[in-house]
């Protein structure tokens, strides 16, 4: 028992110290960190890090920024109304429908067998996207539908142009659903990825760096301080410092390297940049072709106004 007693309190003493070293290796680094900021430290007393990991640094900052930049953008496509703001009365005027159906049908639900008047359930409404070519398209249907209920039976031809107009929007709203969902999985997804795991790798790798280049000078500061009783120990953790630093520096250049050399953003942004592609020529086409027919529309109006106006 006293052997394992002996045992366990070396174990604590052992653990203790590490943890006392570890402290003081982490506050000697917190100062050496405030020195330089507060700039108390000789530009040459500052460990210089090789111009390759330098360089790679600086790209890995400059994709990093490319990718925020852009995602604080492109985020937009996450959110179907991102064109159309007037959605938001809308889903106020649907939210009020909706508890009214609520209502309705919980009523409907619970008066049955009472003999109290039960009233009929009433079905949901059909889910409305809020996108300004399908809020076009809406809009431009109702304006058909009443030109064309008080024409009388005659062609009325703004109904008409509006009827094609109609048509064209919806092709447009499906086109736009589609541009997005492509967007969301081919573009916003993996670049969201590739900022959130390897370009994060390699900055933290970068941040390693710093705390170990960090350790190093406070330890080269400590050795020059050091009485002599110290300095074989003071020499020790300098060389240990510089092992580490020599070490986690190849580390940051490895995966700073692979991640500059991931070809996934250029084909992410491939995929952005063809659902965009397909979406504005689908809504090209589609207005070209109903353009013509509006445009025959409207001279054939002109021309017959011109010759009422003649008689």
């Amino acid at each position: 028992m006293d052997g394992w007693n002996k045992i366990s309190s070396s174990f604590s003493t052992l653990n203790i110290g590490q943890s006392a070293n570890r402290f003081a290796k982490g506050f000697n680094s917190s100062v050496q960190a405030t020195k330089e900021r507060l700039g108390q430290v000789a530009p040459d007393e500052i460990t210089e890090l090789p111009q390759e990991y330098k360089d790679l640094e600086a790209r890995v900052d400059a994709l990093r920024h490319a990718h925020l930049s852009l995602l604080k953008i492109t985020k937009a496509y996450e959110n179907e109304s991102y064109d159309y703001p007037v959605q938001i009365q809308e889903s106020i005027s649907e939210l009020s429908t909706t508890i009214g159906q609520g209502i309705t049908n919980f009523a409907a639900t619970n008066l049955k067998g009472t003999n109290l008047p039960t009233p009929s359930p009433v079905a949901p409404a059909a889910v409305q996207h809020k996108t300004l070519p399908h809020a076009l398209g809406r809009a431009a249907t109702t304006a058909a539908t009443a030109m064309q209920g008080t024409a009388g039976g005659s062609e009325d031809k703004l109904g008409k142009a509006l009827s094609l107009y109609a048509g064209v929007w919806d092709k447009i709203a499906a086109a736009r659903l589609q541009q997005d969902d492509s967007i969301q999985r081919q573009y916003l997804q993996p670049w969201q990825t590739t900022l959130s795991t390897s370009i994060n790798v390699a900055v933290k790798a970068r941040q390693a760096v710093r705390a170990s280049r960090l350790e190093l000078d406070a330890a080269k500061q400590s050795l020059k301080s050091a009485n002599p009783a110290r300095q074989e120990q003071a020499r020790l953790e300098v060389e240990n410092a510089e092992d580490d630093l020599v070490q986690k520096t190849e580390v940051a250049i490895t995966l700073m390297k692979t991640v500059l050399e991931n070809p996934e953003p250029l084909k992410n942004l491939n995929e952005l940049a063809k659902a965009q592609l397909l979406y504005f020529a689908s809504a090209a086409e589609a207005l070209s072709s109903a353009q013509g027919e509006i445009e025959e529309l409207s001279v054939a109006a002109e021309g017959e106004y011109r010759k009422s106006r003649d008689h």
